[in-house]
């Protein structure tokens, strides 16, 4: 079964070159991102994990706990880390999942259910493992992306997203094109303008259906 937005994600038991996790208990009361890579020790994926690193402020800022997955081993993880560190400057400390057996690879619907890894495999084996799964505290998928092999992350975007999911969450409202933070979001279509006006204040309206407001702060 495919997952989809707002389905609640696979929980499951992992080693990572941190220990062993249990995925649900390990996310708590945080949002969560699932980042997933093809193999270790391939170039984009480092600079991806070195961003990742990078950014630790931002996820501690925003409440999110960080953690990759890569179908290689928990030895090659370490291995890795190395690199990763190199290329970032700085401490990757969030976990790598090993996931030899695919998985949770599948059950995140990430490969076929039939897929395997052949000897002498390539990152082509399992490049559909490109993706960024954004959780809720309440371990419902948020968000989904999926890249292709020869083409980074961009980890800002990822992180603009995030915060784009909280603020609707969070203030009841809903985020519209090219939206960052501090910008004007959409009022939701539910809301009367009186009622409207009496939550957010001052309105601008665009459209009957289109309505905007600048949150506090």
């Amino acid at each position: 079964m495919s997952l989809r937005i707002n389905d609640v994600v696979p929980d499951f038991t992992a080693q990572t070159d941190q220990g062993e996790i249990r995925f649900h208990d390990w996310i708590g009361d945080n949002w969560a991102i699932l980042f997933s890579h093809p193999k270790d020790f391939t170039p984009i994926c480092t600079t991806e994990f070195g961003a990742t690193a990078q950014m630790a402020g931002d996820w501690a800022k925003y409440n999110t706990k960080v953690i990759g997955i890569s179908v290689d081993g928990v030895e090659e993880h370490k291995g890795w880390k190395t690199d990763i560190e190199k290329v970032a400057g700085c401490k990757a400390d969030f976990p790598i999942i090993a996931d030899e057996d695919l998985k949770i690879a599948k059950a995140f619907d990430m490969l076929p259910a039939d897929a395997y890894l052949p000897d002498g495999r390539t990152p082509a084996d399992s490049a559909t493992v490109r993706n960024v799964f954004i959780i809720g505290p309440d371990k419902k998928l948020k968000l989904i992306m999926v890249y292709p092999m020869n083409v980074g992350r961009n980890f800002n975007e990822v992180l603009r997203a995030l915060i784009a999911l909280q603020t609707a969450t969070g203030e009841g409202v809903s985020i519209p094109v090219n939206w960052n933070p501090g910008d004007s979001v959409v009022i939701p279509g539910t809301l009367s303008d009186e009622d409207a006006k009496r939550k957010y204040g001052e309105v601008e309206t665009v459209l009957p259906y289109l309505r905007k407001v600048k949150l506090p702060g």
